[in-house]
């Protein structure tokens, strides 16, 4: 007879808000050929509306990468056997902080559901809106920064245009959803959030270690659903302690308060003990 694996649903939990540009993004939209007189390295846009977007797999991608180096995990896979390869940590510990909060890749067999889900994060509307932005913006939305690659000997300069969303701008609102499993994942939202403030303190995109890329979580707010909110289809309870932070070092400062309140909006059965 097959073993089967049971999995408890007991709630999800919703991150939401808004990221800041501190500095110029680039998130690359890839490109076979480069025109004449063209952008060397276009951004990512939205195939109908044209406007810049963050892609879910971005944000998420990067604070896997970041928590990984954090919890010193081994970088043990490749996702391609072809240049250029991409190594990622990958394992089957149930307790590993890394794997059972972000997943695996396609094509690993998974011992346990992936906690982490990250929606692309579009533009702002009220930003999308500003004719300022459009009119004043070398491209729709967008700036040109022009780079030098120099020639060490002959002090030769070749310019390469790229494309950024200018800094100021606002993608959102963002939403995170996270699933409650286990009764330790209540407490395992909070390698979330510190996955989130080392992304502050780094990049996201593109050219982060000549200035782009630098970014902040703003607006925060926190809900929940539990099991039988779903079944009676009772609207998201937000946390009476998190209606003040809005940042991400805010809501770690609130760890004991929020943890509290997620103990009692998603209760986690504990299955009976087999009969003897």
């Amino acid at each position: 007879m097959a073993d089967v694996t049971k999995v408890d649903l007991f709630g999800r939990v919703f991150v939401t808000g808004r990221i800041r540009l501190l500095s110029g993004l680039h998130i690359g939209a890839g490109k076979e050929a480069l025109q004449i007189g063209g952008i060397d390295n276009a951004v990512l846009r939205d195939v109908l509306s044209q406007q810049p977007y963050i892609p879910g797999s971005s944000l998420k991608g990067k604070m896997r990468s970041l928590w990984e180096k954090a919890q010193g995990r081994p970088q043990n896979h490749f996702i391609s056997r072809r240049p250029p390869q991409v190594r990622l940590h990958v394992c089957r510990d149930p307790k590993c902080r890394v794997c059972r909060i972000f997943g695996v890749p396609g094509d690993q067999e998974s011992f346990f559901p992936t906690r982490l889900v990250v929606r692309d994060v579009r533009l702002d509307e009220e930003e999308a809106a500003a004719t300022e932005l459009a009119e004043r913006t070398d491209q729709t939305f967008t700036e040109i920064k022009y780079e030098a690659a120099i020639d060490r000997i002959t002090s030769a300069a070749v310019p390469r245009p790229m494309e950024r969303v200018p800094a100021g701008v606002v993608f959102g609102p963002f939403e995170m959803v996270f699933s409650i499993y286990d009764p330790n994942d209540r407490s395992r939202l909070f390698d979330l959030f510190a996955a989130m403030q080392l992304l502050e303190d780094d990049y996201l995109g593109g050219l982060g270690s000549r200035g782009s890329g630098k970014i902040a979580f703003e607006d925060l707010s926190i809900s929940c659903r539990s099991r039988d909110n779903y079944a009676e289809r009772k609207t998201w309870a937000l946390a009476p302690p998190l209606e003040t932070p809005t940042t991400v070092q805010g809501l770690l400062d609130k760890g004991p308060d929020l943890l509290s309140f997620l103990e009692t909006s998603i209760p986690c059965e504990q299955p009976e003990p087999p009969s003897a």
